[in-house]
């Protein structure tokens, strides 16, 4: 162990679990273990871990390491690096790998909305995303893992929060029918996806708190085809390039941009589309509170007659029944 030490406020540093930290994978970011009032450095940034540091600290009580906050950003950007190694690592209990997943998943939707994208999504955030969706949708077929995100998902809404959360809805659903794995991912980017559009659209609209003019309706109803003209240039399936454009049909015909009616639909779509109602309105949004789960879907089946496929809604259900979201 390394002998310099801090004496700081336990508000500068943020605790970590030492299961996170992988032999032979470093960070830029040191790594401090407290002993009494005192922090240790217990790696410096860039060093390996090694097994006989883990090894150690179990032998020696240590649950918790620590970061500096000025360090978060690069501890985070570890996790990303290694998040597939973090989703398998069946020795981690799942409601951490949970948190992880989902701490991730946010950071990487959040520099997306919150950063004025060009006409098109950079390749390289594209393969961010993309690696991001296949790991989790391989995390989520794992038993019990919607149970333990459901404490996670944050019920005030923001667009990159809605995406994480459609993403989730729409994996769980598809999960339940015999599709390969393959296609579901497809489905996921595009769910991850179906609301990129809404970078385009001016701020005050998205954040109105009252009810949209007619003439702001128009605009905020261009934001699927607008997403797919971003994402013309990356290498979309055409099931991820339906989900973002498709997203706003129902069953009976009234959506938009096509008016497409349910036979049309694909499966992929219609998954998509039900997580998307569903989670937003369950968060509170600028203009309307949220509602619990149970009246959620009480609204959905009274108030939103034709909007959905019978047999997805009832799925989503059985879903959330058994992650006791309802």
């Amino acid at each position: 162990m390394a002998q310099e030490s801090m004496n700081t406020a336990e508000g500068h540093f943020f605790p970590i679990s030492p299961l996170l930290l992988f032999p032979e994978t470093s960070g830029e970011f040191g790594v401090y273990i407290k002993i009494n009032d005192r922090f240790l450095l217990y790696a410096h940034p860039n060093e390996p871990f090694s097994e006989a540091q883990r090894r150690k600290l179990y032998e020696n009580g240590v649950d918790q390491l620590w970061v500096v906050m000025q360090d978060k950003e690069s501890f985070e950007n570890y996790l990303e690096r290694n998040l597939g190694t973090i989703l398998d690592n069946e020795n981690l209990p799942l409601e951490k790998r949970s948190q992880v997943f989902y701490d991730v998943s946010l950071a990487i939707f959040q520099e997306t909305f919150k950063t004025r994208l060009p006409s098109t999504i950079a390749p390289q955030h594209f393969e961010r995303i993309q690696k991001l969706v296949t790991q989790a949708t391989r995390f989520l077929s794992r038993g019990g893992s919607l149970k333990s995100l459901a404490s996670l998902i944050s019920h005030d809404y923001r667009t990159y929060s809605h995406s994480v959360h459609v993403f989730i809805f729409t994996t769980a659903i598809l999960q339940t029918y015999d599709l390969e794995e393959k296609e579901i991912t497809r489905a996921g980017v595009g769910a991850i996806l179906h609301d990129i559009g809404k970078v385009t659209i001016p701020r005050q609209i998205i954040n109105k708190p009252g009810a949209l003019t007619s003439q702001e309706r128009e605009i905020i109803n261009t934001h699927p085809v607008k997403g797919v003209a971003m994402c013309s240039r990356l290498p979309l399936s055409q099931t991820a390039l339906q989900v973002i454009l498709f997203h706003h049909e129902k069953h009976d015909g009234t959506g938009y941009p096509a008016g497409m009616q349910g036979p049309d639909i694909p499966l992929p779509v219609k998954a998509a589309t039900l997580a998307d109602v569903y989670d937003a309105i369950t968060t509170v949004r600028p203009y309307a509170p949220a509602l619990t789960p149970f009246q959620a879907l009480t609204t959905m089946r009274d108030q939103m007659q034709g909007h959905f496929d019978t047999e997805v809604f009832k799925r989503l259900i059985q879903i959330l029944s058994g992650a006791a979201l309802i």
